[in-house]
């Protein structure tokens, strides 16, 4: 099903500017075996050779589309843009090249070079922006079990992606899975991942809503963001 609604939207696109659209890109878990269709997006960025009034106005149609098959809108960049980006997208640009698929055009993310020095602050500067918006959330959310499930499996694919880069910036291995990268960021924060363990269950099929004892694991959960955010951020005070 995802691969026909990517394989439309990029139909769409490509009548609606046949000349100015340079590329169509999937990035994410979508591009991975960690794509899981009841909890994650599609993410899509789209390289136009120009991105004025009249070229976003041009693909209002497919995107309205898109937006109504449940799919987030796509980034826009000219290929220009996209290159003197690199230095403060960092995370997201490691991520696409990482982890991508080509729907159209050519790949303008193989040569596409990321400069890291500010990497580590993106990611502290990440990782407490998504704290945040988590206490927030929760102040927010209706308290009821079911609301604080959706709230965590909400927030996880980012906060894993964020772990994942955590260990990029500490120059430490981040292993091949989810779990091994929520494992390595636990050991370094010497904190219990039971929490992220149980929502990745969660979010894998292995464990019903019933099974889950939500208060307990929204506390552990909090608690363990909270100290790899903490522990990071110490890490990077101390002299290299």
């Amino acid at each position: 099903m995802e691969h026909k609604k990517l394989d439309e939207f990029t139909r769409r696109l490509k009548d609606a500017s046949p000349q100015n659209l340079k590329s169509v890109i999937l990035y994410g878990s979508a591009a991975t075996e960690d794509f899981h269709s009841k909890h994650s997006d599609l993410n899509v960025v789209c390289i136009l050779g120009i991105a004025g009034a009249a070229e976003l106005a041009a693909l209002h149609a497919p995107v309205q589309w898109w937006i109504r098959q449940g799919q987030r809108p796509p980034l826009i960049f000219t290929l220009e843009e996209l290159r003197r980006s690199a230095d403060v997208f960092t995370i997201e640009l490691l991520d696409m090249k990482s982890h991508h698929r080509i729907l159209f055009g050519e790949n303008v993310l193989a040569d596409l070079s990321v400069p890291l020095h500010y990497h580590p602050l993106q990611v502290e500067r990440e990782l407490r922006t998504n704290w945040l918006h988590l206490r927030q959330a929760m102040l927010t959310t209706p308290s009821k079990s079911k609301s604080h499930l959706e709230l965590m499996a909400a927030s996880f694919s980012s906060f894993t992606a964020l772990f994942r880069h955590a260990l990029l910036a500490l120059g430490k291995p981040t292993g091949e899975s989810r779990r091994d990268v929520i494992d390595r960021i636990g050991q370094f924060a010497d904190a219990d991942p039971i929490g992220f363990y149980t929502l990745l269950d969660y979010r894998e099929g292995k464990c019903k809503e019933r099974e889950i004892d939500v208060p307990k694991t929204l506390d552990r959960y909090l608690f363990f963001v909270e100290a790899v955010t903490d522990k990071f951020d110490r890490e990077l005070d101390l002299p290299q």
